[in-house]
């Protein structure tokens, strides 16, 4: 624990473990106090900007995020230009465009955003989404041939294509321009296309590398819509219309929501909130969402569906879903995504519960391996990404998902924690030889490895990795933003604490300690373990509680058994919409007795 940090409530070992500390030093704390003041808000949203490191003189911005404020010059990003004046050319000329996604939302995302703005020109792109088991993540040189053998003579890759020299540089053989626009992780050896946009290759200064690939196609965007305009284009797409794509990108790739990509996020919502897009509203009626959309149903319910096609089914199933403006055709995609999520969730479920054993198992009653790797014949390629977070979430330490093919390769995820930057290991791995290929980012990366090479890279991993994981779990304390009453947890404090969002990656959600209060009327509901309860204070005010997948735990043998005690609970709040009816609900994070 760092020497500035406080105790909260004396907490210095909670039920899972962790102390609790509030998340403003001395320092942190006067910065609030100065930001009330100049701002004229309240103790507790003050509080909140100061414990994401909001200075006094960014509070406005921070609460008032714009693109106009926000957006900078695309030629920023190295290679832009060249990028730009290359498409702008294309559509000028007519000229068959391919466009090359990723199967993840991000991918679809950034592919619905381009094949739209070229329509808007009368182009028909072609796409080509890649199979995940067949073809596996980024351009091959058979899909490259397909897309130049009917006829592209650009094509442009969106959401990969950083590290695919070879599949790229058959392209250019073949006579076909490349423009790569991408957001992973690069090693210094960059592919030979026409023109590479990548906020994190080695040798761009844009400082603009939080945002996902969907971000940046955003930006090419507006920086070929400049290209036209000073040729003397008119009638060009109105781009705003587009972010509700953007911020389902951001949200669902879990990059950091600072900057830009905080006002990308607010006015994508607002878009999405109108119901344009048929591809969105019907995923929503599929989704069964309550309410005005919100992060959450972007992440957790729309997110999820998209993806299924890629895990499980037809990986361009998103891409179609976000590019047409044909309702009936909308919901026949959306409902289709929906049964293969519900496919999704079991193959998961089952994947899950073998992995958490294993791990359990490989641990023991010791500390166990800084990285959990672990590998399975029976999982699912589509899934291993979602196992890995799991294994993350439960034993607090990155984690990858293997699943191993009948000739013994493996193909797998991993998924970090903040402080840990497992894309830099992944690339480093494939650049010793150790891997066939991977790539990602901090947060996240993919793997394939050779037969017999699983146990060398979980020593690779502890090696590499190992001295940052302790430190980040050392780290691991539960930051608490202030302490309220269920009484006190009104819509109207909703709604002001809301202004400093959207929260998630990067802008964590506030955390609230509840001190001496009771769970009341505990129940498990629905298929993932989830407990519902009422909190309750001494006054007898009470509020809607869930805490997620707790069954089974420390924390929900608590709540099940110790009904009458006062406890501290910790957790976050969220609006919830039921019947047409708003009320505030605390999800749970942490449990705490009162010291005696």
């Amino acid at each position: 624990m760092p020497e500035t940090a406080r105790p909260f409530l004396d907490i210095s070992q909670s039920v899972t473990g962790r102390a609790w500390v509030d998340r403003l030093d001395a320092a942190a704390a006067r910065n609030a106090t100065a930001i009330g003041q100049r701002a004229g808000i309240s103790d507790i949203l003050s509080r909140i900007l100061a414990g994401r490191n909001v200075g006094i003189d960014d509070a406005e911005t921070w609460l008032d995020p714009t693109i106009r404020a926000l957006m900078p010059d695309p030629s920023t990003l190295t290679a832009m230009d060249a990028l730009a004046e290359r498409l702008a050319r294309a559509i000028t000329d007519n000229e068959r465009i391919a466009l090359f996604g990723d199967y993840d939302v991000d991918g679809a995302c950034s592919c619905a955003l381009m094949a739209r703005y070229l329509r808007h020109f009368g182009l028909d792109p072609q796409v080509h989404i890649p199979d995940r088991i067949f073809e596996g993540y980024g351009p091959n040189v058979a899909a490259m041939d397909k897309l130049i053998d009917a006829g592209a003579s650009l094509v442009i890759t969106l959401d990969c294509g950083t590290t695919s020299d070879g599949p790229i540089a058959h392209a250019r053989q073949r006579g076909a321009d490349v423009l790569v626009i991408d957001h992973h992780l690069s090693d210094h050896e960059l592919p030979p296309a026409t023109a590479l946009v990548n906020p994190n290759r080695p040798d761009d200064i844009s400082g603009l590398s939080y945002l996902c690939a969907a971000g940046v196609t955003f930006m090419v965007l507006v920086a070929v819509n400049r290209v036209l305009r000073q040729r003397g284009d008119t009638g060009l797409p109105d781009l705003l219309k587009l972010l509700d794509l953007v911020a389902l990108a951001t949200v669902c790739d879990v990059v950091p929501l600072v900057g830009l990509n905080r006002a990308f996020v607010i006015r994508g919502l607002e878009i999405a909130r109108r119901g344009d897009r048929p591809g969105l509203a019907a995923l929503g009626l599929a989704a069964r969402i309550n309410g005005p959309i919100n992060p959450y149903h972007l992440g957790f319910l729309i997110g999820p569906r998209i993806n299924a096609g890629g895990r499980i089914g037809d990986a361009a199933l998103g891409t179609r879903l976000l590019a047409l403006d044909d309702e009936h055709e909308a919901m026949a995609i959306a409902a289709r995504l929906d049964e293969l999520n519900s496919e999704r969730q079991r193959i998961e479920v089952e994947a899950v519960e073998e992995a958490c054993a294993t791990a359990e198992a490989e641990i023991g009653g010791g500390e166990g391996p800084p990285v959990l790797v672990l590998a399975s014949a029976n999982w699912h390629p589509g899934v291993v990404g979602l196992v890995a977070a799991r294994l993350r979430e439960r034993f607090e330490r990155p984690s990858f998902a293997i699943a191993l093919n009948p000739d013994g390769t493996g193909t797998g995820s991993g998924r970090s924690m903040p402080g840990v930057d497992l894309g830099s290991a992944v690339i480093e791995a494939v650049e010793t030889g150790l891997l066939i290929k991977g790539g990602g980012h901090a947060m996240a990366a993919g793997v394939s490895l050779r037969p017999g090479e699983l146990g060398t890279f979980r020593a690779f991993l502890a090696e590499r990795l190992g001295s940052s994981v302790r430190a980040a779990r050392a780290a691991s304390a539960l930051k608490i933003d202030a302490a309220l009453t269920a009484r006190g947890a009104s819509l109207d404090l909703l709604h002001g604490i809301e202004r400093a969002g959207p929260f998630g990656s990067g802008n964590p959600s506030p955390v609230f300690a509840f001190p001496a209060h009771r769970a009341r009327y505990p129940q498990i509901v629905g298929k993932g373990g989830h407990i519902s309860f009422s909190l309750t204070s001494d006054d007898g005010a009470r509020l809607k509680a869930i805490a997620f997948r707790a069954a089974g735990t420390a924390v929900g043998d608590i709540l099940m058994r110790d009904v009458e005690q006062p406890l501290h609970f910790a957790g976050s709040l969220s609006l919830d919409h039921y019947q047409g009816r708003e009320q505030v609900q605390f999800r749970l994070l942490d449990i705490a007795r009162p010291p005696r």
